[in-house]
């Protein structure tokens, strides 16, 4: 058994006890995409294991898969850890609030895949390309959110024992091992045995994340906090002010429409 196997195997079974923690202490209720996404990883490194595949040696529709519904659960999960952190206010947020933070992402990943355009390595196959371009913009995301998390904790009024940024650690820390061995192997050949060591230190920087985790989640989280004055005002007026250009963008379309039935 190689060491490939044997990372694979950690790594699932660190997964396996992660699942088990979650659904002990009912985080899965607060966090739900979160919680579908690790049981997703842990069915791929099953798979991997049973068979013995690696990322880079996968069929190309077995890899197609794993990239685009890992993508799909990523980016619910920055919805999810942005909408949770809104916890203190949420009750005083109009109804469908979340969908601004579902806009704001969405932005936020077309200007990261423009970004992640840049670096995508000349692979033969234009499907590689593109799977490794969605491969990087997710990474970029979770090292985006896990700074903006970590820079206005002060602000939004987290700490380290709160499940948000707990959540949110593990997935920085993991994305920038990932993106760090990314840009040392445009310098490397394929074939050298560095390229392959870095690969491999990706799959125990995962390992650490995971036991991470179980360690935090194992601990009583923290009671959440309130927001400052300033801050819920300033978000309160945010929520207030694209209220109030969605209904003006309503009536003005009402009113257009009145006109073209006259």
């Amino acid at each position: 058994m190689g060491l490939d196997s044997v990372l694979t195997g950690c790594g699932a079974a660190a997964e396996a006890i992660l699942i088990l923690l979650m659904l002990r202490v009912r985080l899965f209720r607060t966090f739900p995409a979160f919680f579908i996404w690790v049981c997703w990883s842990f069915l791929i490194d099953v798979y991997a294991f049973a068979t013995n595949y690696q990322n880079y040696q996968a069929p190309l529709g077995v890899f197609e898969i794993q990239i685009a519904v890992d993508s799909v659960l990523v980016f619910a999960v920055l919805v999810e850890l942005s909408w949770s952190i809104l916890r203190p206010i949420r009750a005083s947020l109009p109804k469908y609030s979340w969908l601004v933070i579902v806009g704001l992402i969405l932005i936020a990943c077309a200007i990261v895949w423009f970004i992640a355009g840049l670096t995508v390595p000349d692979y033969p196959n234009p499907e590689y390309k593109l799977l490794f371009r969605l491969q990087q913009t997710g990474a970029i995301l979770r090292v985006v959110m896990f700074l903006a998390m970590a820079g206005f904790s002060q602000l939004l009024s987290i700490g380290w024992r709160d499940r948000e940024l707990q959540i949110a650690t593990g997935f920085g820390f993991y994305s920038i091992v990932s993106l760090t061995v990314t840009i040392l192997h445009t310098h490397q050949a394929l074939v050298s045995p560095q390229y392959h060591w870095l690969d491999e230190a990706v799959g125990v920087s995962y390992i650490l994340v995971l036991c991470y985790w179980t360690f935090a989640f194992a601990t009583r989280e923290a009671e959440r906090r309130e927001f400052t004055p300033q801050m819920q005002n300033f978000l309160l007026a945010a929520a207030g002010s694209a209220r109030t250009a969605r209904i003006d963008m309503a009536n003005s379309s009402s009113m257009k429409s009145r006109k073209t039935d006259d």
